[in-house]
């Protein structure tokens, strides 16, 4: 489960994508900072033939319209696929096919093999930037601001040869959906009958880890 990484800076996601949120955003992330994420222009009744990405700030941590405050963020940053469309939290995102693209440059996942855990950097090999498959809602704070927000979609990893390696050994291993570029337009087009299609594991060949010991 990836509760930390890294965006791509406001030129290299105009570089990348075409296009960059208005809005200011950090480039180091925690639940319930404020990072970049794509989706299809305009909300879920767009025209799904467009193919031109929108770039929105939102938080790192979804909040449906019940949230009674962003707070809700620090447990909502991440979503499991498996029962993404069941929990209160994502459901809502889920049946409406609320796709979206969450773009990194890493993710730090904890490695205990040591017995302590120790901070691992993992990029893609090529130095390119992750598409993390994700899921945004917008929530309505009291005072009538309108927040847009995100979780990133995870999958098992217990039989990835580089994911299985982080989090504690009596813990489920799981990573993020790194979608390859071909895959992300066929993702925020897709509707959520076909969500599922899309969660599977990136090649371990593709990624590259570094220990980041404090």
């Amino acid at each position: 489960m990836c509760s930390h990484y890294e965006a791509p800076s406001h030129q290299r996601l105009l570089d990348g994508f075409g296009v960059a949120p208005q809005l200011s955003f950090k480039e180091d992330l925690w639940p319930t900072y404020h990072g970049p994420f794509l989706r299809l222009p305009g909300d879920e009744e767009a025209d799904n033939h467009q193919s031109t990405f929108e770039a929105l700030t939102g938080q790192f941590g979804l909040l449906p319209f019940w949230a009674k405050d962003q707070t809700l963020g620090r447990r909502t940053y991440n979503a499991r696929s498996e029962t993404a469309s069941s929990k209160p939290s994502f459901r809502d995102a889920w049946k409406k096919g609320r796709h979206c693209i969450i773009p990194a440059t890493a993710i730090y996942e904890p490695d205990w093999r040591t017995g302590k855990a120790v901070p691992t950097r993992i990029t893609r090999s090529d130095g390119g930037i992750m598409a993390i498959a994700g899921l945004w809602d917008e929530w309505r704070s009291p005072d009538g601001e309108l927040i847009h927000s995100f979780a990133m979609l995870t999958v098992n990893a217990d039989e990835h040869s580089l994911m299985s390696q982080y989090h504690k050994p009596q813990d489920e291993k799981r990573s993020v959906v790194i979608l390859p570029n071909g895959l992300i337009t066929d993702w925020l087009r897709a509707g959520a009958d076909k969500s599922m299609d899309f969660m599977r594991l990136y090649p371990a060949d593709r990624l590259s880890a570094e220990a980041r010991p404090a």
